[in-house]
């Protein structure tokens, strides 16, 4: 039995939406450009169907992939969020106490990470070390620069 990938309906969409695009728009890109090149001849010594032809081998792996994955989707309902603690879909307000700074990340699965966001996913180093904490606790997280200790400040559903 496969895992499940978890996503938010935005990354559903996002995804389904991709793989859409692939089957109709990439497809029909890469069999016009098998097309013309077969026109230009012998197909023993042709460059350019060789590349059209491994193109769309690796177009097919693709959508095959994005294909299981959809086929395996749990899709995350914000509303059913429990903000008694760190999990996926919480905001999550927390301070780096060595730098005294305060931080806000929505906590995310792997998928739908964005740094420039302040998404964060649960698998990275920072998320892993928050899921779970309750607000007042602190978590200590193992980076490559060290080990950072956050305070958690405040725990709510991301919009």
């Amino acid at each position: 039995m496969a895992d499940f990938i978890y996503l938010t309906k935005e990354g559903y969409e996002k995804l389904k939406k991709e793989l859409d695009d692939l089957k109709t728009n990439k497809r029909q890109e890469i069999a016009s450009a098998i097309a013309e090149a077969r026109e230009k001849g012998d197909l023993s010594e042709n460059a350019e169907y060789k590349a059209a032809k491994d193109e769309q081998g690796l177009l097919e792996l693709k959508i095959s992939i994005l294909d299981s994955k959809l086929s395996n989707v749990k899709i995350l309902d914000a509303s059913k969020v429990d903000t008694s603690q760190v999990s996926l879909l919480t905001t999550v307000k927390i301070k780096n106490l060595k730098s005294n700074k305060d931080l806000t990340y929505t906590i995310v699965p792997e998928a739908e990470s964005n740094l420039k966001e302040k998404k964060i996913s649960s698998t990275s180093p920072v998320g892993e070390g928050l899921m779970g904490k309750k607000v007042g606790e602190t978590a200590q997280v193992t980076t490559p620069r060290g080990i950072l200790e956050f305070k958690i400040l405040d725990i709510s559903v991301s919009k």
